[in-house]
Parts: C-alpha cells; structure tokens; sequence
C-alpha cells in the first residue's frame, strides 16, 4: 500500500473495480455515488441498464477472480451457475448451430445486482476504501494544470482533495464538459450510430429448460435485425433479452414477445418463451450508438485525472463486452500505478487503446454488416465480414473452429487468431462441406 488519496466517481462496476486496483497503491481511496448503496443486491436508479441482461465474458471472469480471489466460489455460493460458454450454451450465429464441445471458457450465470452487490462487498471489505453513497459530484477543482480534487454534494457544497481522480461515471460522463471549462480540448469521439432496443424478461428455469442447456443466442443477420439471448441465473430462473437493430424494437406485450421471440434465426428461443413460465414484465432499454472517446490522441490533459470503463468506451450491449473491457482497464490501471512513474494519463489512456481496440473492432465490423448503419466500409471490413460468416458455416460442424471463434469473442484471444494458417484450412474446408 502507498500514499495518497484516490477519489473514484461512480460506484457501479466500472468504478468498483478501478477502486479495487488503486487499492494497491494508495493510502486511502474513496468512491463517490449520488445513489445509496444498500447492503442487499438491488436495482439500483442510477444503473438504468441494471435490470436487463448482463454477460460476463470468460475473460471478465478470469480478471474478476485475479482481483478478487475466491470470487466465483463465493457466486457459486450464493446460487450462480458456473457455464461452460461452449458445451453448455447454443449458438446460432449468422443461422449457423455452433457444434457444441467441453471447453475450459467460464461464464456466470449472474444477474447485474447480485454481481455489483457482492462486487461492492468485496471492495468496501478493504481497509482503505469507503464507499460515500448519496455525494453527487459538481465539478473538480485544478491548480497549476493538475486536478487535485473534486467539488461535491452531500447536504451542502464540500470539497474533497485528491491526489488521483478516475471518472467511471458511465455513458453519463461530464468528463468532456469539465475538461472544456478547464480549458483543455474534449477528446476526439468515434460513433457508430446502431439504435438498439433491448427487451429482458425473466422466466422460471425447469429441469428440462433448454433440453437440459444454460444458454442459447441467436444473432441478428442482414437478412433478420432481429436478436435474442436466454441466460441462465441465479434462484433457477432464465433471463431473455430480446433485441432489434436499426428501430427494430422488440414488443412488451405477453403476445408480441413470443411472436418476436419465434421470429428468430435459431428456433430454441422461440420455444423457450413460448413453453416457459415469466416471472417478471418486460423491461425495455434504447441505446442510440457506441461511442468510444479517444483521449490518448490528446496532446494536452491535466495530471491527476483518469477516465475509465464506460466513460471511455461504450459498447454496443448486445456484444456483452462491456464489464469485461472494464475489468481489464483496471487490471491495466494496478499495474501502472504499481509500476509508478511520471504522466500516468498518458501511460494508461496510450494502453487502454490497445485494450478497446480488439473488441471495439468485432464490434464495429460486425455492427458494418448492416449497410443503413453509417460508417467506412473498407475493403477489409467487407472482407473480415465475409469470412465471419465462412467461420459460422465451419463452425457448425468442427468444434476447432468453434472453440476458436468463442476464445476470440470472449476475448481470451486476438482476432487475429482466426487468420492461421491451419484456420484458414479448416475454414475452407467447412464452407466446402456445409453445415
């Protein structure tokens, strides 16, 4: 444990875990959240996404489990389900059935309140953190081009010094605002404009559920911009989110929920909701565009400042990506600060890039297959594209490839794993052979 004070805006699981990696190098760190923070898992005003569907890639976990050891027994303990992605899960990608086999990618099977809930237990369990529910933060205070605090309200106007500030405020970010009124340039934002809605409803699990399963997905496809994934949780139940891109939105209604569930590429879905007992109503979420802001292309940027997780990048949600590249930010931001040093922003913002850029590019190229959605379509993007869907087509009925196409969308692998040689030979000879 160092010196110094570390303060961190927003106590959802972006800002959990970047407290949690300060906790190694600074005296005290404090995280400041408008909402309260109760001792039981809840939803939560301040996390509007908290009630739909939540997925924790394989990598996420692995991350989540350096930074809090033991903390997938203690899920498993409280009732989540531990999944293997490819055995236990049914993908339908591009229309393509993924040919299922044991593998070693863990997912949880984990709603967002119970995970932030025992997420938030494990870093308000530390020594020198405090969680300061109900502050909401005005503004941040600077002198001689460092920020060195943050303006605050809790009952009345306070000032909370700081050597180290993080923004992990979420898509909400008022970092872009403070840095104009400070009198630096707000970084240069990249947009891919997707409109999204996203349906979760939850549903009572059953020993025959699924055939037996924990999961499947159906993608949306150039021909049908419409999507679904049911994931298992826990105190047996099922959530499904059903989704639609480019004002495709899914319906709240009993009837339209099964009519849209069954207008799936893969028919699992369908069935599912149409066979299964809701335990819940509907619960709708828009989301307009992914929009990833490139602060380490910034010349100038006050010492003392950090903007991370969400704040920094929001991913297109139905990708799932968006706690893991957080988990992995603060894996990144521990190490940094351990390693100690001048110009930490630059060290990390420069890092953090490289961390996006992986599933930022999935993301964005599979979002291109859809030609009303604006953005440069390169030849390699078409390309890239092209050969996804060979990779699908294979993968239904080589497990290779399909464990391959999963590490990467996991983010256990760079994509350019696909691109091997011998990839490239069994991709071929199962577009040969068809599924």
């Amino acid at each position: 444990m160092g010196s110094g004070h570390a303060v961190v805006i927003g106590a959802s699981m972006g800002g959990l875990l970047a407290a949690r990696a300060l906790s190694d190098s600074f005296a005290q760190v404090s995280v400041l959240d408008r909402d309260p923070l109760t001792a039981v898992p809840v939803h939560r005003r301040g996390v509007p996404q908290g009630r739909q569907l939540h997925v924790l890639l394989a990598r996420g976990r692995a991350v989540l489990e350096e930074l809090f050891p033991g903390i997938s027994a203690q899920l498993a303990a409280e009732g989540v389900p531990t999944v293997d992605l490819h055995e236990q899960v049914l993908w339908f990608n591009e229309g393509f059935p993924l040919r299922r086999a044991p593998s070693s990618l863990l997912g949880l099977g984990v709603s967002r309140p119970l995970l932030e809930h025992v997420v938030r237990s494990r870093v308000a369990a530390l020594d020198n953190v405090r969680l300061l529910p109900g502050h909401e933060v005005l503004g941040l205070s600077q002198a001689d081009g460092r920020v060195n605090g943050v303006r605050v309200h809790h009952g009345r106007e306070l000032l909370l010094p700081a050597d180290l500030v993080v923004d992990a405020a979420g898509r909400g970010s008022r970092s872009p605002l403070w840095l104009t009124q400070m009198g630096y340039r707000p970084a240069p934002e990249e947009k891919v404009h997707v409109d999204v809605t996203y349906v979760t409803r939850l549903y009572r699990r059953r020993p025959d559920s699924l055939d037996g399963l924990l999961g499947t997905l159906s993608n949306a496809t150039v021909d049908n911009r419409r999507a679904g994934i049911v994931a298992v949780q826990e105190q047996d139940r099922f959530a499904v989110v059903l989704s639609g891109i480019l004002g495709e939105e899914p319906p709240i209604t009993d009837e339209g929920f099964v009519r849209y569930a069954a207008s799936l590429a893969g028919p699992h879905i369908g069935r599912f909701v149409r066979e299964s007992e809701p335990l819940s109503q509907p619960v709708r979420m828009r989301f307009p565009a992914s929009v990833r802001r490139r602060y380490e292309r910034l010349r100038r940027f006050p010492d003392g400042y950090l903007v991370v997780a969400d704040a920094l990048c929001s991913f297109n949600p139905i990708y799932g990506q968006g706690m893991t590249v957080a988990a992995l930010q603060a894996q990144l931001l521990g190490m940094l600060c351990r390693e100690g040093g001048q110009g930490l922003a630059r060290r990390f913002f420069s890092r953090a890039a490289r961390v996006i850029d992986g599933p930022w590019t999935v993301a964005v190229t599979n979002d291109l297959r859809f030609e009303e959605v604006p953005g440069r379509r390169t030849a390699r993007v078409r390309a890239t594209n092209a050969y996804i869907r060979r990779v699908n087509a294979a993968a239904s009925g080589d497990t290779a490839v399909g464990a391959a196409f999963l590490r990467v969308l996991n983010l256990v692998d760079p994509p350019s794993r696909l691109l091997r040689p011998s990839m490239l030979l069994r991709v071929a000879r199962g577009a040969l052979r068809g599924p």
